[in-house]
């Protein structure tokens, strides 16, 4: 299929969605109307540029058909006008390229984010309460909420260890090429003689599970209670509102102490669970697609250093884009929208030289055969 046919299709089907909202049936349904209403929303974006690549596709042919004017006057606007179209329709063109890409279906979930100090020692428990910080802040601007599960302090001040629950709209499709080793260079504030250290952490993000995802099975989990440990009031070590959630079949461990519920407590363990258990099932899947698709469905492996903080140089280096901003300190006070956008422009473009060579291979199969 062509992909103004491919087009055409999506915005019949925008069409029928938007006449369904005015249904008296749909409307008295609260399920199908949201239902409706989303998908509506989801094709709502790609209807309007394609919508606008018409529109410039017509002007650009009429200005065209007026070079062919004997009047001076109009060609030359004619002529300037088709100077102004001409890039217009190439960027939307590759835009709705793009928009026509398959998209993640963990792109609208909630997040995981787990966040621990590597090599480094206290330096590294720093960064790491700091990168936790950025993104505390980033997703501030977005309007996303963080709640924390659990953190492990460490004498600096800082955190060897932080896993949180994000919320909000499409997290995951924001955050997802963020996993991966981040590195800083910096002289610690205890380094006598001015020496630049290495340190690095980790950051793990994982699209959140639901229950139609991953059945809980309740024989296979073991629950204990403890109390409370760190700051929290009169509640800490007095009630057992702490939670530890063991998944008997793949010996996964989660603990939640953050709340003074037990209750609470126990549901997010549970979705941190599930989000673990949701994560080993996505890697078996791309383990047994292959290699040769593997790049496009994945998120980058944790265990690949993706990123560099110089503080000296006010530095960050994406190495996976060979991006490099000297903003580290308004990055680091949440600013990563240009990371990030440039992280997904990279991404995508791979996927579209993806699909373009395998349509390039069908094409050769088809001519040979």
């Amino acid at each position: 299929m062509d992909i103004t046919r491919q087009l055409d299709e999506v915005e019949r089907r925008f069409e029928q969605l938007t006449a369904s909202m005015a249904d008296a049936e749909v409307i008295n349904d609260p399920d199908l109307y949201r239902k409706t209403a989303k998908a509506q929303r989801d094709l709502e974006e790609i209807v309007g540029v394609y919508r606008e690549y018409k529109q410039v596709t017509q002007n650009l042919e009429q200005a065209r058909q007026m070079l062919a004017e004997k009047d001076p006057d109009l060609r030359a606007m004619a002529e300037e006008e088709i100077a102004e179209l001409e890039p217009r329709s190439a960027t939307l063109s590759e835009q709705l390229k793009l928009l026509l890409l398959p998209k993640d279906p963990n792109d609208e979930r909630n997040v995981l984010l787990e966040i621990r100090a590597g090599a480094g020692g206290d330096e590294a428990s720093l960064f790491a309460a700091e990168v936790f910080r950025m993104y505390s802040r980033y997703a501030e601007a977005q309007k996303w909420k963080v709640e924390v599960t659990s953190m492990s302090e460490s004498g600096a001040g800082g955190a060897k260890e932080i896993i949180a629950l994000v919320n909000g709209d499409k997290v995951y499709s924001k955050l997802k090429y963020e996993s991966g080793v981040h590195r800083v260079q910096r002289v610690p504030v205890t380094e006598q003689q001015g020496r630049i250290h290495t340190s690095t952490i980790t950051v793990a993000v994982l699209p959140e599970a639901d229950d139609i995802d991953i059945k809980l099975d309740p024989k296979d989990i073991r629950i204990d209670t403890f109390c409370s440990s760190g700051p929290g009031g009169q509640s800490v070590n007095t009630t057992y509102s702490a939670v530890r959630m063991t998944h008997l079949p793949t010996g996964l461990v989660v603990s939640c102490q953050d709340e003074k519920s037990q209750i609470k407590n126990r549901a997010k363990a549970e979705r941190v669970l599930r989000a673990r258990l949701y994560e080993m099932e996505m890697q078996k899947q791309q383990a047994a697609i292959g290699a040769d698709r593997r790049s496009q469905v994945g998120t980058g492996d944790r265990s690949e250093k993706i990123r560099t903080y110089n503080f000296k140089e006010n530095r960050v280096t994406d190495h996976r884009i060979g991006l490099t901003l000297h903003q580290l300190d308004r990055i680091l006070e949440g600013e990563l929208d240009e990371l990030i956008s440039a992280c997904a422009t990279y991404y995508n473009a791979q996927k579209l030289k993806q699909q373009s060579e395998n349509g390039d291979a069908k094409n050769g199969s088809a001519a040979r055969n």
